[in-house]
């Protein structure tokens, strides 16, 4: 007799080897972490001994089950905000909370939190992309799972680095640290081309040449960033960094879900690995993954969960059935994607599509003891017919649930048994997941009641350092005709500094009273540039210069003057570096007013102050007569009292009517 360590016997043996052979009453013998013997179980129980035999009668012994992508620190993030585009839940969402929380303890915790999570799921190894990958990475070592653990680079700050250069460095040193262990792989991870340079991309690539590792990516998520691909690099995001020399290195990419012929052949012929990740993909609407004509051309397809802030499980058993269904739905062919071959995507077609098929992924004599047992004795997997041997496959991708797996081993060890966790305190993980959840709760309940604080979670760096609060004394007043006042601003004493003429497009953002303390306005400011001595425009013509810019607007008004004027406050200038409807879906105002207007600027210096005098011309709404404003930026209360003396006096200058009416804003005009 052979003696080995453990002997798992008696219960359906799925292979998953090049025969897809299945055993009805197998057995598996494990020496060492390592598979030695696969076959019938009267076979093996003649052949070989160990101290440990598992009995798995009316239980099915499967290979180890491979999440292709996700994110496994951002388990601590589940269920805070959802529903949302993906723009909107990224980058008004999760980097928010990712810049002020984000760091070793939340990646350890949340990583641990994940690793309960999956292990309960039959999950043996996962790919991960997030931050503080060394925290995520002792995690992984202490519980025993397998792991693709990579080190996210990104162009601009992120959680654990000020720059790319300084995350490459840290990816280097992760890399040095880890690319030795037995369990776990490091790997580079620039986030994607949108949020990439050129640069970043080869150094990335350089750097995972340099180790032999894995390169993970988001490739072709949405149909917005292929859109934006093609407009800014003139081809769609696959193409683009096949040009940049990005599939020189063993890339895992994640998503795939647009993508023309061309792309999908690249992918064929680079031998890069696509996780699919169907839930995620259909609860933040990007769109089904062409999947059967990725696995058409020979591209290794896996399953992935994705992270459980955009899922938000981590449920394999789940990615399955969802990814059986999804193409028979859509293309209305039942015979599409079977479940054998959604079955191999997340066992051989999984460790193919990680480039670790050669260790896992199937049972085989050779491979590492990377195992999981599913019990076939529930309610909802009763009756089993055996029409076919494959039969066992629709059980498991149409009927099991994670709730069946009842043991899982890694390497030979066990880290669950009779649906116990045997290496993760998980009273503690949860007391510490807790604890994170009530101060993210705490910051984003409170940011959410103040409309400074949403502006500047979505603004760069620069616009925060720069953005200051500044005070305005202005009064608006409905004049009969313009012309008149225009030809007084050019006499004395009145020094006009600079004139611009503008079409700007305000859309508002309003508030029921009190709820967030002001408004919103954002706005498309049009620039007409006149042509200087024909050097400037195409053609003799004036041409535009579009600017975009966010104001967040105090409801309050300190204090008002003589002749209506107003001091106002809380006004936040932004440029506005997102689309119109990013935020209206961010701020999710109670209602929208637009105003379209035409604009002639003046610039004026009267007795040494400078003063903003606006010529306006209402198109919407509507409006016959057309209005003046003037305002003035102010810092003190004397000098607010002051100015509003002297836009008194300009008023009279300019002999506006005092009985005129006046307005605070537009808005009141669009109903």
């Amino acid at each position: 007799m052979i003696s080995v360590d453990t002997i798992v016997h008696g219960g359906i043996v799925v292979t998953m080897n090049a025969k897809e052979e299945i055993v009805a009453d197998g057995a598996v013998a494990v020496r060492e972490g390592q598979v030695v013997a696969v076959g019938p179980a009267a076979t093996i129980l003649s052949r070989y001994e160990a101290p440990e035999m598992v009995d798995c009668a009316g239980q099915a012994i499967i290979p180890g089950l491979i999440n292709a992508h996700t994110h496994v620190p951002m388990s601590l993030l589940r269920g805070l905000a959802d529903d949302l585009r993906l723009d909107v839940w990224l980058l008004g969402y999760m980097m928010p909370v990712e810049r002020e929380y984000v760091g070793e303890d939340f990646c350890h915790w949340g990583a641990l939190l994940s690793c309960a999570e999956m292990i309960h799921s039959g999950v043996t190894c996962f790919n991960d992309m997030y931050y503080y990958e060394d925290a995520v990475a002792r995690a992984v070592d202490t519980v025993g799972l397998r792991a693709i653990l990579g080190q996210t680079i990104l162009r601009f700050p992120s959680p654990d680095a000020a720059s790319y250069d300084e995350s490459l460095a840290y990816c280097r040193q992760f890399i040095e640290r880890w690319r030795q262990h037995p369990r776990i792989v490091p790997s580079v991870a620039p986030h994607a081309p949108y949020t990439s340079t050129p640069e970043m991309l080869e150094a990335c690539v350089n750097l995972a040449l340099e180790f032999n590792v894995p390169l993970h990516i988001h490739l072709c998520e949405t149909s917005l960033e292929v859109m934006n691909s093609r407009r800014e690099h003139g081809d769609p995001p696959i193409a683009y960094v096949n040009r940049l020399g990005l599939f020189q290195a063993k890339v895992i990419a994640a998503h795939c879900v647009h993508l023309d012929d061309g792309e999908m052949r690249i992918l064929a012929n680079t031998r890069t690995g696509v996780s699919h990740n169907p839930s995620s993909n259909m609860k933040l609407a990007s769109g089904v993954a062409p999947v059967v004509r990725l696995r058409s051309l020979g591209v290794h397809v896996g399953l992935g969960t994705d992270g459980q802030a955009s899922n938000n499980d981590q449920d394999m058993f789940e990615e399955m059935r969802l990814a059986a269904f999804l193409p028979k739905g859509t293309m209305g062919d039942p015979t599409l994607l079977p479940a054998q071959d959604v079955f191999a995507m997340a066992t051989i077609e999984g460790a193919r599509a990680v480039h670790l098929d050669h260790l896992i992924g199937s049972i085989e004599v050779g491979k590492r003891a990377d195992l999981a047992v599913v019990d076939m004795k529930s309610p909802h997997l009763t009756p089993r017919y055996q029409l076919s041997p494959s039969n066992i496959y629709s059980h498991l991708v149409y009927a099991a649930k994670a709730s069946d797996v009842c043991q899982v081993m890694v390497d030979g060890q066990w880290l669950m048994r009779d649906g116990e966790l045997l290496t993760i305190d998980v009273p503690l993980v949860i007391e510490k997941a807790t604890e994170f959840a009530a101060r993210i709760n705490t910051f984003i309940g409170h940011r959410e009641q103040s409309l400074l604080d949403k502006l500047l979670a979505v603004s760069d760096l620069d616009t925060q350092q720069s953005l200051q609060e500044s005070f305005e004394v202005q009064v608006k007043v409905e004049v009969e005709d313009l012309r008149p006042i225009e030809d007084l601003l050019h006499q004395a004493p009145f020094e006009i500094i600079r004139r611009s003429v503008r079409q700007q497009f305000d859309t508002y953002f309003l508030f029921d009273q009190g709820k967030m303390g002001g408004y919103v306005r954002y706005r498309e400011d049009n620039k007409i540039m006149e042509p200087e001595d024909g050097r400037q425009g195409v053609g003799p013509g004036p041409s535009i210069q579009p600017r975009y810019y966010l104001t967040v607007i105090g409801e309050t008004k300190e204090r008002e003057y003589a002749d209506s004027v107003i001091l106002s406050r809380s006004h936040y200038l932004a440029t506005a570096v997102h689309s119109l409807r990013f935020y209206q879906e961010y701020f999710q105002p109670d209602r929208v007013r637009e105003i379209i207007k035409w604009r002639t600027r003046y610039w004026v210096r009267y007795k040494g102050e400078e003063f903003a005098l606006n010529c306006d011309r209402l198109s919407k709404p509507m409006v016959s007569t057309p209005f003046l404003e003037i305002k003035s930026r102010t810092w003190s209360r004397a000098d607010a009292e002051k100015k509003a003396d002297l836009i008194g006096e300009i008023l009279r200058l300019l002999k506006i009517n005092l009985r005129s009416r006046r307005l605070g804003e537009y808005t009141s005009l669009a109903g």
